[in-house]
Formats: C-alpha cells, sequence, structure tokens
C-alpha cells in the first residue's frame, strides 16, 4: 500500500491548483449523493458500539447524520477554495555572485494517520492531503470501521472515474501488526500523524521509526482572574465545557481567584451543575459547592490531570496568577489554555508564561480548530514545537525544498 502511494504522490505533486481542486469538489459531490449508503454504514458502527458499551461521548464523536456528511462535504469544497500552498516561495535572494536561490514548499510525499472514532477525521485527512499533493494512508480505529471502509470507497470510486490514481487515499485494515508496519515503514512513509487518546498518541511516538508529528491530548483550563468580568467568564466557561465535551479543546479544568470565588463559583458551579457536568472540587471550591448546594466529588491530582472528554470538570481555588501558571504548568497539557481577565498586565503575562500551542484571551477554549482560525478543515492540533504547532492545515502538510540556478557557477 505505501509503496502503490509513493507513485500516486508523485503525481499528485506535478497536478495543477485547478486539477486538484476540481478533485475536491468531485469528492464532495460523491458524498453528498452515497449519504445514504454512509449513514447505514455508520448505524452499523453506532449499534456495535452501544452494545458495547460505548460512552456517550464518544457516540456523539463517531455518529454521522445526513447533516454532519454534508458538513464532511462542504469541509471539502471549503479546502478546494483555500489558496495552494505548493509552488509557494518561502524565501528567496539573488546572491553577489549571481546565483538566484529560492526555497518553495512541496509536498511530504505520503502521509499516515492513525485516529479513533472520528470519520470525519477520514475525508478532512484525505482533502487536504490531496490539496498539499500528499497521499495518504488512513488508519482508523475499530469503531469507526464501517463508516470508513464506505467513505474511503467513495473517494476512491471518485478519484478513479475522474482519472485520478485512487492510491492517493487508502485504507489501513488489519490487526496491530498492520498498524506496526505503518509504524516503522521509515522510507516509504515521510510522515505519521496519530490524533486520538493519550494510549494511542504515546504509542505512536514510541514506537514509531517513521517521523511523527505529535497531536497532544487537550488537558485545557479556564482561569477567572481577579481583575475578570464575571459575566464573561461565566459565558466562556460554560462554552468551553459543554459546548461540546467531547472534542479536545473543551475545557477539563476550571481555576478562579479566591478574591472573586465567593461572588463567581456559586453560580458557576450551579449552572455547571445544571447542564449535567460532573464536578471534582478542591477543598476551597467544595466549601463554596456545599454552601451553594451543588453536588460535588472531592478532587484528586488524577482528576486534575484527566482530559474527561465528558461532561466532567475539575474546579479549583488559586490564591494568585502565579499560583494559576504553575497549576497550568503542572497539569497542562500544552494545548489551550485561557484566561478570564479586564487586566491587560496579568494577560500579557499569562500570554508570555504559559507554554501552550494556543493562549486564549477573553475567550473560549473552543475556538482552537483549524476552521475557525480559517484555515479549512484541520489534520489535527500539534502540541509538539517542531516544523508545527497548534491547529495543522495545508502549509503544515508541506516541506520546503531549496532550488539553485546558475549560469556556469563554479564554487571557487
Amino acid at each position: 500500500m505505501a509503496g502503490r502511494a509513493r507513485v500516486a504522490a508523485r503525481e499528485l505533486a506535478l497536478m495543477s491548483r485547478a486539477a486538484k481542486d476540481a478533485t475536491l469538489h468531485a469528492l464532495a459531490d460523491a458524498l453528498d449523493a452515497a449519504t445514504d449508503r454512509i449513514v447505514a454504514a455508520n448505524a452499523v458502527d453506532l449499534e456495535r458500539g452501544r452494545n458495547g458499551g460505548m460512552p456517550a461521548s464518544l457516540q456523539d464523536r463517531l455518529v454521522l447524520t445526513p447533516e454532519r456528511v454534508t458538513a464532511i462535504a462542504d469541509a471539502l469544497r471549503d479546502i478546494a477554495a483555500l489558496p495552494d500552498p505548493v509552488g509557494e516561495i518561502v524565501r528567496g535572494s539573488t546572491l553577489a555572485n549571481g546565483l538566484q536561490i529560492r526555497q518553495l514548499r512541496v509536498p511530504m510525499g505520503v502521509v499516515g494517520m492513525i485516529y479513533e472514532a472520528r470519520p470525519n477525521v477520514t475525508v478532512d485527512a484525505a482533502g487536504l492531503g490531496l490539496k498539499s499533493g500528499n497521499a495518504v494512508i488512513l488508519r482508523g480505529g475499530s469503531a469507526a470501521a464501517d463508516s470508513n471502509r464506505v467513505l474511503v470507497d467513495v473517494m476512491r470510486e471518485s478519484l478513479a472515474a475522474h482519472g485520478v490514481n485512487p492510491d492517493a487515499i487508502g485504507l489501513l485494515e488489519g490487526g496491530h501488526d498492520a498498524v506496526r508496519a505503518l509504524m516503522t515503514a521509515r522510507g516509504l512513509v515521510d510522515l505519521l500523524i496519530p490524533r486520538g487518546g493519550a494510549d494511542l498518541i504515546n504509542s505512536v511516538v514510541l514506537n514509531s521509526t517513521v517521523p511523527v508529528i505529535e497531536t497532544g491530548i487537550g488537558n485545557c483550563h479556564v482561569y477567572v482572574d481577579r481583575a475578570a468580568d464575571l459575566d464573561k467568564a461565566l459565558a466562556i466557561t460554560m462554552n468551553s465545557k459543554t459546548h461540546r465535551p467531547s472534542v479536545c479543546n473543551a475545557a477539563e479544568s476550571l481555576l478562579v481567584h479566591e478574591s472573586v470565588a465567593p461572588d463567581f463559583l456559586p453560580k458557576a458551579l450551579t449552572e455547571l451543575a445544571g447542564a449535567g457536568v460532573v464536578l471534582h472540587t478542591d477543598e476551597r471550591a467544595s466549601a463554596i459547592a456545599t454552601e451553594a448546594g451543588v453536588p460535588f466529588a472531592v478532587a484528586t491530582d488524577d482528576d486534575f490531570a484527566t482530559e474527561f472528554h465528558a461532561l466532567e470538570m475539575s474546579v479549583g481555588v488559586v490564591s494568585s496568577l502565579d499560583d494559576a501558571l504553575e497549576h497550568v504548568r503542572t497539569y497542562g497539557s500544552g494545548h489551550t489554555e485561557a484566561i478570564v481577565t479586564e487586566d491587560r498586565s496579568a494577560a500579557r503575562r499569562w500570554s508570555a508564561e504559559v507554554d501552550a500551542a494556543a493562549v486564549m484571551v477573553n475567550a473560549s477554549t473552543r475556538f482552537t480548530d483549524g476552521g475557525e482560525f480559517g484555515f479549512g478543515a484541520e489534520i489535527g492540533i500539534s502540541t509538539q514545537k517542531l516544523h508545527a504547532r497548534g491547529p495543522m492545515a495545508l502549509p503544515e502538510l508541506t516541506t520546503t525544498k531549496w532550488i539553485v540556478e546558475g549560469d556556469g557557477h563554479v564554487r571557487v
């Protein structure tokens, strides 16, 4: 599969933007036309998941309704409308000796994706790969096996019908041996991107010989500063936690400065609990929850370190901005950290001292997203520091090469 993908990648690298965009529109139209087929396959996955006790939060990630299929297809059309990064001149100059040098963006080649129960990733990765001139090998989780198989079949059929090598999109099936083969296909696969829970990501990072971009877990915080507008803080907290709790940019911890905790936490805890959020509170937050009549469990260190992927949240009261920063350094995952404050100096310190891919000032953590940033669909959110950090879209799926043009130049 990787060998065939390399052949397809060489062909994709030579396609014009017009040809790639037309192909993306064709893929989108094919998905729209196959909506009933896709939803039926997804129903099989959902039934298997429910029978196996799949948590509701994972079912939310897995489900494909006709509306979601339309959104997935529209994402391909959005990708088609984006600028093509391939061939962009990153920098260039003419040297004193007359040599002309240019650094150009070029495709990576073959990109592997290992991910869990999110069938929309199958289409997003294929679309971003095609637009950036890369062939993709996709390894989705078993929970979405039927959905992914149909999605890839539909896209490969469309590619073949429009004269594009269908091996530009491949679905890797099989057991652990197949995954191990992908992770060790160095020289055939140029880049591997894991996307999912901590166990999956750690396994890929530790066991791959193929270069990996780590898309880390999202243990995200909202810190309500002593100078916060408490109405803004409540809206941001609720949105960060309850808008879509199963995704990586949902907030998992709430930190509140002790000077505003007596005013803010009774209402915040009541609203969170009313929205179905299970609260894990430290000693001071527990005392306020008790007075407010809000149910809670006493938070442990493990709670503060957990990405819940559900309607659960850890809550702590801190004595200072320094304490909040130290808490984030201890428990944060480097994904997204938000501060709510009207104190610009506090906002500047938070922005400068928090070590994360994205820092929010008076905004929900839910905005860390390629679509929200205007990138179109994203292939993941990188929490590492090499090559790419934050939402990864088209430019992050390219590398560069140097073109040097002379006229018989020799080095002396």
